[in-house]
């Protein structure tokens, strides 16, 4: 009977060697640069209470109403896979009292999410974010900083074509005077709009701007930056200026409303072409009260969060060329049961002194070793005798030049290091 086959989840993926180094070239620039920015990592769960999402994210927003992974633990709680990073981040910001540091808390994560969603390009069920939140300003300079974080980070990658687009999406009095206008504008096509427009038009209408099916129909929507009151209009004039003074190339986007509810007055995503029907590669915005609406206190925050797999996508189909891996540093080869003792230990020492290191573990032929040492790329091998063991020496070739020399065992590593 033959044995079951298993196969991944639908809407995952196996990131196998030869893929991953991509990743980690970019996760290293991510890190890299929430360093010169001065953001320290924070890692959260990977699942949450069920209503930490319901609350934070909102509740009319697509990933709560049907694309969150919910279940009940055997304690008969209600939790979910995390759909984005924000809210954790959040939660343990207010939780572990973050809010009492004296300066602004600089935030980053790098790390998994789940939305249960029809796979395509660049979409997964499973999928990874990098994503920063800054906490405690409300200063338009933390906006552009946020917003030109995630422009650097594409440059930093070497993309190209990438573009930023703004909006502002105002205060509550301002959204609420927008609300009326845009339903005044919806209401008479309603029944020509898709179905999930018009579940969305009466509970949360700026939301309706957002469908990208129905995207033609609303060019002649009125503009929310008509509605904004004296306070919202000056934060996003000054977070434009400091945008052109830092040369972050954007344009404003006025039906840009991002999918979470908790957006306060900038909104805004990082385009890119190539990577399918959906065009957007991350984006975040400011969000003044989703802090104390976790259960802390009323601190002002700013983030934003791309995804990862469009990244990978986009690194594939431009050809981005990435820093090539390092060298293995030395193959070891030993000829001969004694020479096979020497150099398990010569292994060890070479590995704990910082060298990259191998050995052949098939019993192979000295001819099918050097082999093995070449498509590994190993910079040298090492190659111990009977004879070369009862002097204490080793056989140090150069794979690049096939020039050889007998060095004494105990130099080994101080000859690696001369010639790295």
């Amino acid at each position: 009977m033959a044995k079951e086959r298993f196969e991944k989840p639908t809407g995952t993926q196996d990131v196998l060697p030869g893929a991953v180094e991509r990743w980690q070239f970019v996760e290293e620039k991510a890190r890299d640069l929430c360093r010169r920015f001065n953001y320290r990592e924070i890692r959260t769960p990977m699942f949450e209470h069920t209503e930490l999402f319901e609350r934070g994210v909102g509740e009319t927003t697509d990933i709560v109403e049907g694309e969150m992974y919910t279940f009940k633990d055997k304690g008969d709680r209600d939790l979910a896979l995390r759909p984005e990073g924000t809210a954790g981040v959040v939660r343990a910001y207010v939780q572990n009292k973050l809010y009492g540091e004296p300066d602004v808390s600089k935030l980053y994560y790098i790390g998994p999410m789940f939305r249960y969603e029809r796979p395509q390009a660049g979409r997964y069920r499973q999928f990874h974010q990098f994503g920063v939140e800054a906490f405690g300003a409300v200063d338009p300079a933390i906006d552009a900083e946020v917003v030109s974080l995630g422009y650097q980070f594409c440059k930093d990658l070497g993309l190209s074509g990438v573009r930023v687009e703004i909006n502002s999406v105002g205060n509550i009095p301002s959204r609420a005077a927008y609300r009326e206008k845009l339903l005044g504008f919806l209401r008479p096509m309603k029944d020509s709009l898709c179905s999930d427009c018009q579940r969305r038009m009466e509970r949360n209408p700026l939301r309706v701007l957002d469908c990208k099916i129905d995207q033609a129909k609303f060019v002649d929507a009125p503009s929310i930056l008509d509605s904004l009151d004296e306070e919202c209009t000056v934060h996003f004039a000054k977070v434009r200026a400091h945008l052109d003074a830092m040369g972050v190339d954007y344009s404003v986007n006025t039906r840009l409303v991002r999918g979470l509810d908790y957006y306060t007055h900038t909104a805004f995503e990082y385009k890119a072409a190539g990577i399918g029907s959906i065009d957007t590669v991350g984006g975040g915005g400011r969000y003044n009260g989703l802090v104390a609406e976790i259960g802390g206190p009323d601190q002002p925050g700013v983030g934003l969060g791309i995804g990862l797999e469009r990244i990978q996508l986009i690194l594939e189909n431009q050809k981005v060329e990435l820093d090539a891996p390092k060298p293995l540093d030395v193959y070891l080869i030993a000829l001969g049961e004694e020479a096979e003792a020497e150099i398990t230990k010569q292994l060890f020492i070479l590995r704990s002194q910082g060298f990259s290191a191998e050995r052949d573990y098939l019993g192979r032929k000295m001819k099918a070793q050097m082999k093995s040492a070449d498509r590994m790329s190993a910079r040298y091998t090492a190659i111990l005798g009977e004879e070369e063991l009862q002097r204490g020496e080793i056989a140090l070739k150069s794979m690049a030049t096939g020039e050889q020399r007998t060095v004494k065992l105990e130099d080994l590593g101080e000859v690696l290091a001369e010639q790295a």
